[in-house]
């Protein structure tokens, strides 16, 4: 199991204090998070050196924003909201080289040492693929087949929103849905994952097959201590 956590606020000395906590990831958030795109890059530079996968999620699967946030050199992408294989595909075609994608080509950003590596020596980025729809999980095999796509990621606040909306065109419960996508990505060879607020949940994700989990993150860990110690 990798296990990771979620950075909202945007503090390179949180980022650090995170990766040298021991989190396999961190996930720096561009859709709900304080950060801005110029916070990025700091939180990239204070957990540099660890054995900390930085993974940013992007707001929106915007073409520039992600060769962006590549070239800065953060080791994956998370985008919210994918409901196809289509728009799975965009993404991965955002996120490479040519001929297999149409990301910009510089050999000075930062994720090549700015020129001082080469370019043949960078790895893929990791792919995360948000599930937060009921379209999303209707085309989950369809999204997990898509080749670039390396994890189906739940977003479980969203999906959970939208089953209860939209609860006359969901397939099942919220409990059926993950395990729709955990069997969709099995079967594709990819990984799922999946955030929870409680570490005790992780045994019960573990079983389903998720290895991608991320716990709670630094605003709410801050917001229960503090409510902790004035409360009590």
């Amino acid at each position: 199991m990798k296990l990771g956590t979620w950075l909202s606020i945007g503090s390179p000395i949180i980022a650090e204090l995170a990766a040298q906590s021991g989190f396999d990831w961190l996930l720096l958030d561009l859709e709900h998070g304080c950060s801005t795109e110029t916070g990025i890059l700091p939180q990239l530079q204070a957990i540099r050196g660890t054995d900390t996968a930085a993974i940013v999620r992007v707001g929106a699967p915007y073409p520039d924003l992600i060769a962006r946030v590549l070239d800065w050199g953060t080791h994956g992408i998370m985008v919210p909201h994918v409901n196809s294989a289509a728009e799975a595909g965009q993404i991965v075609k955002a996120s490479r080289y040519s001929p297999d994608g149409s990301r910009g080509f510089s050999r000075t950003v930062r994720a090549n040492d700015y020129g001082l590596s080469s370019i043949d020596e960078v790895a893929p980025p990791l792919i995360m693929a948000q599930i937060e729809t009921i379209e999303g999980v209707n085309h989950a095999a369809g999204i997990a087949a898509v080749d670039g796509i390396d994890i189906l990621f739940v977003g479980p606040s969203d999906l959970q929103h939208d089953l209860k909306n939209r609860s006359d065109l969901a397939p099942g419960d919220f409990d059926f849905c993950i395990s729709r996508v955990a069997e969709a990505a099995k079967a594709a060879g990819k990984a799922t994952g999946i955030l929870v607020r409680d570490i005790r949940d992780t045994g019960k994700y573990r079983e389903l097959g998720f290895t991608y989990i991320a716990v709670d993150s630094d605003l709410a860990i801050l917001r229960k201590s503090y409510l902790g110690t004035t409360k009590s």
